[in-house]
């Protein structure tokens, strides 16, 4: 078995958003591949991005980002991510970021796989690497919608939406902008969750 300093080494370590219920894994927004479009698009869920003002854009958070985009490629990262999360009941893929290619999403469903213990919460963008077939029962991945205000634009089984005005069911905003006991986003029978 790995020892956490090791896996910590080699994935760059978790984040700890103090909105979540646990731990997440977070790389430079500005390496979004759709993201990356979408951010100049007025309207976009993108556009505005939460992940590239604030706090990301402190150096040591951003040499850590980086540090984590650099460790997705080592022949140990689903090891030592397996190690890092083993013990957590509910986990975030991707706090700020988003899946950099197909062999990126096999990656973290294998992850999944050897944290059966552990829910797993995948929000993306990334619609071209989602046709795989099944997936981990738990792993709940939410398409995000490209545009604020709008349906999705393609079939999914769970999905999520940016709303300007209106009913949203997060309830993080009423309540210290904390997750609290809600876990509507890792919930299967959740099938859209919106946030304001």
């Amino acid at each position: 078995i790995m020892l956490t300093k090791e896996a910590k080494e080699i994935t760059g370590g978790l984040s700890a958003p103090s909105k979540m219920p646990g731990p997440a894994y977070n790389l430079p927004a500005t390496q979004c591949i759709t993201g990356g479009k979408r951010v100049k698009i007025p309207g976009s869920v993108c556009a505005g991005c939460y992940a590239l003002k604030g706090r990301y854009r402190f150096s040591n958070v951003r040499l850590a980002l980086a540090r984590r985009l650099e460790s997705l490629k080592h022949p140990r990262w689903v090891e030592a991510m397996t190690a890092l999360i083993q013990d957590e009941p509910w986990f975030r893929w991707h706090d700020s970021g988003d899946l950099q290619g197909v062999w990126h999403l096999k990656n973290i469903m294998e992850v999944c796989n050897q944290t059966p213990g552990t829910m797993h919460w995948l929000p993306t963008q990334e619609r071209q690497y989602l046709p795989l077939g099944s997936y981990p029962k738990n792993l709940v991945i939410r398409l995000s919608n490209a545009k604020n205000n709008t349906a999705p634009g393609q079939a999914w089984t769970h999905w999520s939406t940016v709303v300007d005005k209106g009913f949203h069911s997060c309830p993080a905003q009423s309540q210290g902008n904390k997750c609290g006991t809600c876990r509507a986003c890792w919930s299967r029978e959740v099938k859209h969750v919106t946030y304001p």
